[in-house]
């Protein structure tokens, strides 16, 4: 039998990816958040529900030590409340000029409601 290898260097990538890689652990499986860091930039899907409960931890996917840029994905987002609301602006701080916020048309509503609909950070779904 004959078995193939990859080569290291597609080993090595695959291991970096993963390594990279950063998955909030919460109770609420209501909610998820997952950041891949490539570049200096950490794109985090999130889906579900973001509220109190469950903000910090977005917080923290979006914040990674080596991050520079930030993208969040919150298309599939289905509840955001105030506490969301405060964390984009956390995040907006913490990376001026350098954060995308792709949102649903629910979070959409929300931060127009809330006055951030014309945020620079705010792309188009």
């Amino acid at each position: 039998m004959n078995t193939a290898y990859p080569p290291a260097d597609a080993i090595l990538a695959a291991l970096w990816a993963l390594w990279n890689r950063e998955s909030v652990d919460q109770e609420d499986p209501n909610f998820s958040a997952t950041g891949d860091l490539a570049d200096g930039r950490v794109t985090v899907t999130v889906s579900g529900e973001v509220d109190m409960a469950s903000a910090e931890a977005l917080y923290r996917a979006a914040t990674p030590d080596r991050a520079e840029a930030a993208t969040l994905d919150l298309r599939a987002v289905t509840f955001f409340d105030s506490a969301a609301i405060h964390t984009l602006i956390r995040l907006a701080e913490r990376y001026p000029g350098a954060l995308e916020v792709v949102p649903s048309d629910r979070v959409r509503r929300i931060l127009e409601i809330s006055g951030l609909g014309q945020q620079a950070w705010l792309r188009p779904a």
